[in-house]
């Protein structure tokens, strides 16, 4: 992706580190459901978009590194180099991030003035390994999410090799779809879809409600479709770069993940959607790239 030199967004900020008893220990598998007070009527069920058995691990976008600091105590000087280039390599990545947040925003204002309404803007926290959120704690074990009732997107820019590494999707532009899938999920909130899934959620069964917390997911691919196609347009990809998404979308999907973690696939379990259903809601956004047939994730529901 061609994102240096380029204008960064002013929506981006550092999130101090949580404290270890600070609002407990999130829940590690499939989606979180926390009792808030909502805001703008959210209810009291918040969804935070969460993706399971990650390891925890160090990025850089086109760099890896890959010793251990034992590996290299032996060696302070060699161990200061490595210490350095890790720093180098997450500003880079917080610099990515910060453009492409920035593209985003550009995206969604003229999309919503199609519709002859207002985007607001969310926030984007960068942190590392924890820090805290309006939804509780943040920390990297749960990978990037949205929160709805601060409106603020929770990032550790760490996942970027856990997403190479661990689920072999690499490239910047594999990244830059999972912050435009979280900027999915705030768009979906201004739309009074978040809304609507956490009343269901309160009055469906866990196995009924699976598939609207799929369909959710699913329209925040369709959206990270969306925005590549416009980003498109305006010269900012390189060639292979919506195979990068793409592939991203495919690597977290339910049954793969449940195949990771030495399970049986259990599709009344799914709460994101399988590798195929994440790709071709991607593929279905970058085709149509509108909002209007977004809603086909809703309407499929039986």
């Amino acid at each position: 992706m061609k994102w240096q030199d380029r204008q960064r967004s002013s929506n981006v900020r550092k999130g101090s580190k949580a404290n270890s008893g600070f609002g407990g220990s999130p829940r590690r598998s499939g989606p979180i459901f926390i009792p808030r007070g909502g805001k703008g009527g959210l209810g009291s069920i918040i969804f935070i978009f969460i993706i399971m058995f990650l390891l925890k691990g160090l990025s850089g976008i086109g760099s890896d590194i890959n010793n251990s600091n034992n590996q290299n105590m032996d060696n302070p000087k060699q161990y200061q180099n490595q210490s350095t280039d890790q720093a180098n390599a997450r500003d880079t990545l917080e610099d990515f991030l910060s453009v492409v947040l920035k593209d985003t925003e550009d995206v969604w204002h003229a999309k919503f003035e199609e519709m002859n309404a207002e985007y607001v803007e969310p926030t984007m926290v960068l942190f590392e390994e924890s820090t805290r959120s309006a939804c509780g704690v943040a920390s990297s074990d749960m990978g990037p999410f949205y929160c709805p009732i601060d409106e603020s997107i929770y990032i550790d820019v760490d996942f970027y090799r856990q997403l190479k590494n661990q689920f072999g999707a690499g490239g910047d532009f594999a990244f830059a779809y999972v912050l435009a899938h979280e900027v999915g999920h705030h768009v979906q909130n201004q739309l009074g879809i978040l809304e609507k899934t956490s009343k269901l959620r309160q009055t469906l069964p866990t196995k009924e409600y699976n598939k609207y917390s799929v369909a959710q997911e699913l329209q925040a691919d369709y959206f990270g479709g969306l925005f590549a196609y416009y980003v498109e347009q305006k010269g900012y990809l390189d060639p292979g770069d919506i195979e990068e998404a793409m592939d991203a979308a495919a690597s977290i999907g339910d049954d793969r993940i449940q195949e990771m973690s030495g399970r049986n696939v259990n599709v009344d379990t799914f709460t994101h959607g399988s590798s195929s259903q994440r790709k071709e809601a991607f593929d279905l956004g970058y085709k149509y790239h509108d909002i209007n047939n977004s809603m086909v994730f809703f309407e499929n529901i039986n």
